[in-house]
């Protein structure tokens, strides 16, 4: 698999995809939660979870997976995606994973999201 490290060439090729489900960002999550990602911080552990299993006053996030193999050098691509939905007042909190980058966003704008961002691939 061939890493995509050019600003524009990850922007074009991200092919982003709403994945299912909502999600919720959580500290020190509850015993038994199905954890999807963690990140150690000096307050605490803290967790994207489904929201099912999260607290009720926990925001639902959707999330939506930049389908682009992008390399952990590559410029561009985080700025591009955070800059087209702050300035459709969209939310925007990204995670990177090794293979994909993902947006996670409100789940009352995720649709509207999706658009802007095939909007912004397609130029």
């Amino acid at each position: 698999m061939t890493r995509v490290s050019d600003g524009a060439a990850m922007v074009t090729g991200m092919d982003p995809e709403l994945t299912p489900g909502d999600w919720a960002f959580v500290t020190d999550p509850p015993e038994g939660a199905r954890i999807l990602a963690t990140i150690r911080e000096d307050e605490g552990l803290s967790a994207i979870i489904p929201a099912d299993d999260a607290p009720a006053d926990a925001p639902p996030m959707r999330r939506i997976t930049l389908r682009v193999h992008s390399s952990l050098e590559g410029v561009g691509l985080t700025a591009a995606v955070a800059t087209a939905l702050a300035e459709a007042g969209i939310a925007c909190n990204m995670v990177a994973g090794h293979h994909h980058d993902h947006a996670f966003v409100p789940a009352r704008h995720a649709a509207r999201a999706l658009d802007l961002l095939h909007a912004l691939a397609a130029g």
